[in-house]
C-alpha cells in the first residue's frame, strides 16, 4: 500500500484568502497607471508570480512596451509594498477552514509539510498566521527558473522534503497550480469548482472538507 509521506500546499486559497489584498492592491497601481481591472480579470492573475501579474497587466491595458524591466520591477515592488501593509492585520483567524486541524493532524503522524506559493511573502504570513513552525521547508519562489503551471515548485518542495514525487500530494485552488502538480507526479488535490479544477485527482469545493483520513483514503486507493 501506497504511503502518504509530505503535503506540498498552495498558500492564497489554500491555507489563507489574502486574494482580495492582492485585488485591491493590484488594482490601485492599475488605477494609478490608467488601468481598470475588475475581479474577473483578477482571477487571471491567481497563482502566478507578482512579474507575470504584472505582466499581465500591462498588456491588459495596451502598455507593455511602455515601460523598462527596471520600471516594471518599481512597479511590482510597490504593489507589494502595499499589500504588506494590507496583510500585517492578518491573524491566526485568517486560516481557512478545516486547515489547521489538517495541519496538526497531519504532522501527528509524521507527514511532512511544504509551502510550494508564488507569493514570496510565503513566509511572512505563516508567522502572522501562526503556523510557521508546522511547515519543514519553504519553497523561495525567487530562485525558480519558471511559475506555475510549470512543475518547478512542486518538483523543488519534493526535493526539499527529501521524499519521492509518489510519496506526496499536493493541493491548489487554481488551475495552473493542478497542472503543475500533475506534471511533477504528484497526486493533486484541488480545492474549489471541479468544472474549473477537473484535472485534480481528487477535488473538494471548499477547504473545510479536507479531512485527513479522507485525504488518505482517496490518495492509497487511487493507482498513481
Amino acid at each position: 500500500m501506497k504511503k502518504l509521506k509530505g503535503i506540498i500546499f498552495d498558500l492564497d486559497g489554500v491555507i489563507t484568502d489574502s486574494a482580495e489584498y492582492h485585488y485591491v492592491a493590484w488594482k490601485n497601481l492599475a488605477n494609478n497607471l490608467g488601468i481598470d481591472i475588475d475581479r474577473k480579470f483578477n482571477e487571471k492573475l491567481k497563482g502566478i508570480s507578482r512579474e507575470d501579474s504584472l505582466e499581465r497587466i500591462l498588456e491588459y491595458g495596451k502598455v507593455l512596451n511602455d515601460y523598462s524591466d527596471d520600471e516594471k520591477s518599481r512597479l511590482a515592488e510597490q504593489k507589494n509594498e502595499e499589500y504588506l501593509k494590507l496583510i500585517k492585520q492578518m491573524t491566526a483567524d485568517d486560516l481557512l477552514p478545516g486547515i489547521y486541524n489538517l495541519l496538526t493532524d497531519a504532522k501527528a503522524k509524521g507527514i511532512k509539510l511544504a509551502l510550494a506559493s508564488a507569493s514570496k511573502n510565503g513566509p511572512f504570513i505563516l508567522e502572522r498566521l501562526g503556523i510557521e513552525k508546522l511547515f519543514d521547508t519553504i519553497v523561495d519562489p525567487s530562485i525558480l527558473s519558471a511559475g506555475k503551471p510549470d512543475p518547478e515548485i512542486f518538483i523543488r518542495a519534493v526535493q526539499q522534503l527529501d521524499l519521492s514525487p509518489e510519496e506526496c500530494i499536493g493541493i491548489e485552488d487554481a488551475e495552473a497550480g493542478v497542472k503543475a502538480i500533475n506534471a511533477a507526479n504528484i497526486f493533486s488535490i484541488g480545492v474549489g469548482s471541479s468544472d474549473v479544477l477537473h484535472e485534480a485527482n481528487y477535488c473538494l469545493t471548499n477547504t473545510s472538507k479536507l479531512k485527513l483520513d479522507n485525504i488518505l483514503e482517496q490518495f492509497e486507493s487511487t493507482m498513481f
